[in-house]
């Protein structure tokens, strides 16, 4: 771990990332592709130490209330948070201003911060998203070694809905010839309903692999599935978009699952309910678009 001062921490879209790295281990993270140019160790996380100061003057200096995002490059609530607690000084700012929160998390360390989560949902809004990719708790254990299970994420689920707090789940990545099975996304999908979560957001069955993950993605199938590697450079090379070969039938299961328990499924209209800011004592909707 090691620390930085940053110069911005809202991106033009009002997403935030105040880590850089990451400590979960997730053998296909895509965050640690060469593009997105880390010039230290994907481990070696960099801590943003001005980034609750930034924030608030971020949402000091804005004209209009929105939905502040988060989680989408990195988890914000990786080992490190138990200690510096950074992730909760910044709800605690979004919730001192008036802004709306979404969060995306793989971790049950979100739970901490449960009484900050409610008081900003009483007054906007705020949505806890969470990443399920496998039903199997030993092979997920492979999979994502340094996180919480998937049982213990859909646990978390279910806290949030008894507490009204929406939630939305990320079924990806789905990794061909590993979890991408009907047994696995009917598992996952139960733990949806059960929650009852406002939508899950699923762009198919497979992952994508470039420059930098791709290695360290093979070297892990190596450990872990001693020749499945090879059998993915034969299928698939160096596509980009790597497609479980079950993905028109899993899309099926998928579709027909939401459409029966009123799940939102559309990638569009889910990220439009990502990005919406709600004034619930104004009864006032804004775009997170809209500064």
């Amino acid at each position: 771990m090691h620390e930085k001062e940053a110069k911005v921490l809202l991106s033009s879209q009002n997403g935030m990332n105040i880590y850089r790295g990451c400590t979960h281990g997730c053998i296909y993270c895509d965050s640690r592709s060469r593009c997105y140019q880390m010039d230290f160790p994907f481990e070696d996380v960099e801590v943003k130490v001005n980034a609750p100061q930034l924030l608030e003057n971020a949402l000091r200096g804005k004209r209009k209330k929105c939905m502040i995002g988060t989680g989408a490059m990195t988890d914000p609530y990786m080992h490190c948070e138990e200690k510096l607690m950074n992730m909760r000084k910044c709800l605690e700012l979004i919730d001192r201003y008036g802004f709306g929160v979404a969060v995306q998390t793989k971790s049950d360390r979100i739970l901490r911060d449960l009484d900050l989560l409610k008081s900003i949902n009483e007054k906007t809004k705020a949505v806890v998203q969470m990443t399920l990719t496998t039903y199997d708790e030993k092979l997920c254990r492979i999979l994502e070694p340094n996180v919480c299970t998937t049982k213990r994420r859909a646990e978390v689920l279910n806290i949030m809905r008894d507490n009204n707090i929406p939630t939305v789940v990320w079924l990806d990545p789905i990794l061909p010839f590993i979890n991408d099975t009907e047994e696995n996304l009917r598992g996952i999908l139960s733990y949806c309903g059960e929650a009852k979560v406002h939508g899950i957001i699923c762009f198919g069955m497979g992952l994508t692999l470039r420059e930098g993950n791709r290695e360290y993605f093979y070297q892990k199938l190596d450990e872990h599935f001693p020749g499945l590697k090879e059998k993915y450079q034969k299928k698939y090379g160096l596509s980009y978009e790597v497609s479980s070969v079950h993905n028109k039938e899993l899309m099926r299961i998928f579709y027909d699952f939401c459409n029966s328990h009123g799940i939102e499924s559309n990638v569009n209209k889910n990220f439009a309910y990502l990005h919406e800011f709600e004034d619930k004592q104004a009864g006032e909707q804004l775009s997170l678009f809209d500064l």
